[in-house]
């Protein structure tokens, strides 16, 4: 996966197209992504301890991969992602700017 937790991304397709937001948890095993502000569900939570009102609650639901871009912090677009060997270390680099984005 090219996108790790912190990234910043852009929604490319759904319901939230266009919308930026940093990425909260990645679930590799699915290939999804949590993106602060994005894909926002309704759960409905019965009554706890921890929550003795229960409710409906937003949440931030996941997102596939393949529906964010990752955005280059030199130029603030979003961007596709390569790999390279630097100093014996893999770093992802910039499609677009060709720099080093870690």
């Amino acid at each position: 996966m090219f996108i790790k937790t912190g990234d910043k991304v852009r929604v490319i397709s759904g319901k939230d197209k266009g919308k930026e937001g940093t990425v909260t948890k990645t679930i590799s095993s699915q290939d999804r992504v949590i993106v602060e502000g994005i894909n926002i569900v309704k759960k409905h939570q019965k009554a706890s301890q921890s929550n003795p009102q229960g409710g409906i609650n937003d949440i931030e639901a996941p997102i596939h991969v393949s529906n964010v871009m990752l955005i280059d912090p030199s130029t603030n677009e979003p961007t596709k992602v390569g790999f390279k060997i630097e100093n014996g270390k893999k770093v992802r680099i910039s499609k677009k700017s060709n720099k080093s984005i870690d």
